[in-house]
């Protein structure tokens, strides 16, 4: 490659987060002596290959403003979209304003506090050299079932063969924005980033990671992420 590696981060949260039930948007709930939200971006700064993070909230977030958190390198700001992928891609058109288009992005949840710093490495020393890129995920331990519309299994479906996808998913920019706009265009529903690369026509790589990166959807997972950071000593 003509230009240096460098790496950037997305963290889209301006979701509000239904499932929870709680009146504060779940990145912003306590964990600890700081927010989900904060634990996160520490994860991501303690990577030191990251350049700089670019944090999507909503335009009228009152709680971003509160947090005060002294990030030890750029904290970048976007302004919100209707779903995650509108403030993805709004996060990426950022970036573009000052990144080379063949630097990498890491898009990472704001409620998964629990990333590991080995994972993200590892998932950064995998791809760096890939031509597509990847994400992280774990392979599943359950036996899957696929059901019909009534709630009753149609399929036991082959479990060595399926993941559960994790982030952060790590794309070039340009193929990034690429996917994200041309998803968009076909209407399709953007479920995680790999899915938009994947509607591309490209094969995202599976990097290994660990079951304890949760993401906080209900309220009991706020607990299970606080053992989890205690267990990594970060709480």
């Amino acid at each position: 490659m003509s230009h240096s590696q460098r790496y950037w981060a997305v963290v889209p949260a301006a979701g509000i987060g239904r499932r929870m039930g709680a009146e504060v948007p779940k990145q912003y709930l306590p964990l600890g002596r700081q927010t989900v939200l904060e634990h996160t971006l520490d994860a991501l700064y303690e990577e030191p290959r990251i350049q700089a993070v670019c944090v999507v909230h909503a335009v009228d977030d009152p709680y971003w403003k509160t947090l005060r958190y002294s990030a030890p390198r750029p904290l970048i700001e976007a302004p919100g979209g209707a779903e995650r992928s509108d403030s993805v891609l709004s996060g990426i058109l950022n970036l573009l304003t000052q990144a080379h288009p063949d630097d990498w992005v890491l898009v990472h949840d704001a409620a998964r506090p629990c990333l590991r710093r080995e994972d993200i490495a590892n998932l950064m020393d995998t791809l760096t050299e890939d031509e597509v890129g990847g994400l992280l995920a774990v392979p599943t331990r359950d036996t899957m079932k696929e059901a019909d519309d009534q709630g009753r299994v149609v399929a036991t479906l082959d479990r060595s063969v399926i993941w559960h996808a994790l982030t952060p998913q790590m794309f070039r920019l340009q193929t990034l924005h690429e996917a994200l706009v041309r998803a968009r265009d076909d209407a399709r529903p953007v479920t995680d980033e790999a899915f938009a690369v994947e509607h591309l026509g490209l094969k995202p790589k599976l990097v290994e990671g660990h079951a304890d990166n949760l993401k906080i959807t209900r309220p009991e997972d706020l607990a299970l992420a606080g053992f989890y950071l205690q267990q990594q000593e970060r709480l």
